[in-house]
């Protein structure tokens, strides 16, 4: 990463260095997004019988990324924050890329 990336996209970086984990989460942010403005105009136009559509996308979406977060084997950002919460250890970036990261400091 450059000097120029913020922080919290290099801690994104960081957690998510699988390829698979990757591209799940290219799909699936956006997914998740757009659920959100769908739902926004759909209640615009008052169109209550479609609730299911956003609600697919929302799912999908965090589905997508939760298939991810097992590939990578670390924990979700809101799992990290209620584990924080709740005093629980949590997994933030996969043992097998701390480890490398540990090797490379070396």
């Amino acid at each position: 990463m450059s000097a120029k990336t913020p922080a919290w996209l290099s801690n994104w970086f960081e957690r998510h260095q699988s390829r698979v984990s990757y591209v799940l989460h290219l799909i699936g942010i956006p997914l998740t997004i757009a659920s959100v403005a769908l739902a926004g105009v759909q209640l615009w136009q008052w169109r209550w019988d479609l609730w299911w559509r956003p609600a697919v996308l929302l799912a999908g979406g965090y589905l997508l990324q939760w298939i991810g977060h097992l590939w990578e084997g670390n924990d979700m950002g809101e799992v990290i924050l209620i584990k924080k919460w709740l005093g629980r250890p949590y997994i933030a970036v996969s043992p097998r890329y701390a480890q490398q990261e540990t090797n490379r400091a070396r």
